[in-house]
């Protein structure tokens, strides 16, 4: 693995003929996945809505006026139940968000007992509560929490176009923060926010040369939602959608500059055609989320995904991930 791509380098890979482009992600892919395996993972919205943050996308910030009501943290027994109807249905990993600027020690407790429920059931875990002090950070590690999201969103130029309430760096700071206590890092962002595929060469390159790759790589779509600040703006505009292709371009670049992150097709997937899905399988993609919802927006449905994985002839992940693997 490289740690030391350059944007040119990132940037002659995405002028490649889409054809190349696909056979050396493809390529890539089969060197360290089984090509024919998805992993399933649900996500859940623990605590909806309300957060300060200025996520120019997010219909939970409480700057949007997207009708998304705040609630409390959800209790421990809830969240396990779902997590339980999770794995029913076929889910390897459990992921939970709460719309928080950052936890409060008061919310550790019930956080640290939904980690260890959700782990003995068999499930791997993942949580995403915002920017992490390294206390709290350790706090998760010693629960067993074995993956931890906090996107970039988009490049580093471009970030401050996003949100304003924090910046590029504080994203960092929490990824520091994560890995040093020995967590699994899930770091993605969004593409079709109205940015430029320099940006978007900005976005990989910027995760492509962390320290550690990141274990988990979601790659997004925008979802626009009235009320937001992107919604609004974007919402009756070509530049609302992402073209399919450049879309596919961008996950193929993901995997080959990042060979052995598990790089998963999230927001935005149900309004991607079967075809455009297929053909983000072939380009390295090989995690997605399941379900109805992904925390205020629609997904595609465990039915559906069933249906396409078995036209696909894909079936789910079975065993550890390369990086973690690798890393034993």
């Amino acid at each position: 693995m490289r740690n030391d791509w350059t944007r040119e380098e990132i940037r002659t890979l995405f002028a490649l003929a889409f054809t190349d482009l696909l056979f050396r992600a493809a390529s890539v892919h089969r060197q360290h996945h089984a090509p024919d395996q998805i992993q399933l993972c649900t996500l859940l919205s623990i605590k909806t809505g309300g957060c300060p943050e200025d996520c120019g996308y997010c219909s939970q910030s409480a700057h949007a006026d997207s009708g998304v009501k705040a609630t409390k943290l959800m209790d421990v027994r809830s969240v396990l139940q779902m997590a339980a109807q999770a794995k029913d249905a076929g889910s390897h990993r459990f992921c939970m968000g709460a719309a928080w600027r950052n936890p409060k020690d008061k919310d550790m407790p019930a956080i640290v007992e939904m980690v260890k429920g959700v782990r003995d059931m068999g499930l791997e875990t993942c949580m995403t509560l915002g920017m992490l002090a390294p206390a709290q950070a350790q706090t998760l590690a010693e629960a067993g929490l074995d993956y931890y999201n906090h996107n970039i969103d988009t490049s580093p130029e471009r970030y401050g176009d996003i949100i304003t309430t924090r910046t590029f760096e504080d994203r960092l700071d929490t990824l520091e923060n994560v890995r040093s206590a020995g967590i699994n890092v899930c770091c993605g962002g969004i593409v079709g926010m109205g940015e430029t595929r320099e940006d978007r060469i900005g976005f990989i390159h910027a995760l492509a040369t962390l320290p550690r790759h990141p274990e988990s790589v979601p790659v997004n779509a925008l979802v626009p939602v009235k009320g937001t600040v992107l919604g609004d703006m974007l919402a009756d505009t070509p530049l609302a959608k992402i073209d399919d292709i450049e879309f596919v371009r961008t996950v193929a670049v993901a995997r080959i500059t990042m060979p052995m992150s598990m790089v998963r097709l999230s927001a935005g997937r149900e309004s991607m055609s079967e075809a455009t899905q297929a053909l983000c399988f072939l380009a390295g993609a090989n995690s997605i989320f399941t379900g109805d919802k992904l925390l205020t927006a629609p997904n595609a449905g465990d039915d559906k995904d069933a249906v396409l994985l078995a036209k696909l002839g894909l079936t789910p992940l079975e065993g550890e991930e390369p990086m973690r693997v690798a890393a034993e």
